[in-house]
């Protein structure tokens, strides 16, 4: 993915180093099977996987291509100017799943259901509302995602306990071997485990660096973090 010529060099987003670092390098590849993007809050991996899915034509709030509602529309204007180069043969299907409007995402699942066309709720393995909030991410990885789908997912852990992350793994493990792809923004070390994963490490500086898993931030610090927890605790007060 690359910036359009012509994108504005100014103001939000554009500004952000991430993105100033896409127009100098002439954009991000993305690699098949599944590319995860990490960084510390505010390196602007969330506001890349946003602009990547409303350039794929998705829902900013989340949803497929057709899920057309907007509970406040926030996103950054990023997504007008990104350019997406597809692979050969496109997608059967498409998502983007954030944690943060999953809510609204299951809102507007019951009332496409209850608005008289086909219906939605079988398709999505029932009401999302009626299961706690990692129950219903798993149960929308088994029933709506499926083979040759791309799928695009901002920090879905927030929703998803150790075991929860594990069973992702093994469901996003399926769907690539039948043709999909993911892109993640994440800070699990459990996620960036995946076997044959991209990983790409935003810095401070906005420069994106394939790294190695365990060189990756969440896991160096989660496992220095577990080796000494005391040594970052003793200076909370």
């Amino acid at each position: 993915m690359s910036l359009e010529p012509g994108a504005p060099s100014t103001g939000y987003p554009f500004e952000l180093p991430v993105v100033r670092w896409l127009c100098e390098h002439g954009g991000l590849a993305l690699y098949p099977g599944v590319t995860f993007l990490v960084g510390e809050n505010g390196s602007g991996k969330s506001t890349l996987v946003e602009a990547l899915a409303v350039a794929l034509g998705l829902n900013p709030e989340g949803g497929s291509r057709s899920f057309r509602f907007a509970t406040r529309a926030s996103e950054s204007d990023l997504g007008s100017y990104l350019r997406v180069t597809r692979r050969p043969g496109r997608e059967r299907t498409s998502f983007f799943l954030r944690a943060e409007s999953y809510y609204n995402v299951a809102s507007e699942v019951e009332r496409l259901d209850r608005a008289g066309g086909p219906p939605l709720l079988p398709v999505y393995g029932g009401s999302g509302h009626e299961r706690s909030h990692g129950e219903s991410f798993l149960t929308l990885l088994r029933h709506r995602f499926g083979p040759l789908g791309l799928y695009v997912l901002d920090e879905p852990e927030a929703a998803l306990s150790v075991t929860g992350c594990l069973a992702v793994l093994q469901r996003m493990t399926d769907l690539v071997g039948r043709g999909s792809q993911f892109v993640v923004a994440t800070h699990s070390p459990v996620l960036l485990a995946l076997p044959g994963a991209a990983v790409l490490q935003i810095d401070g500086d906005g420069e994106v660096t394939r790294t190695p898993y365990d060189d990756a931030l969440p896991v160096a610090l989660t496992r220095r973090f577990l080796a000494d927890p005391q040594a970052f605790l003793r200076h909370l007060g």
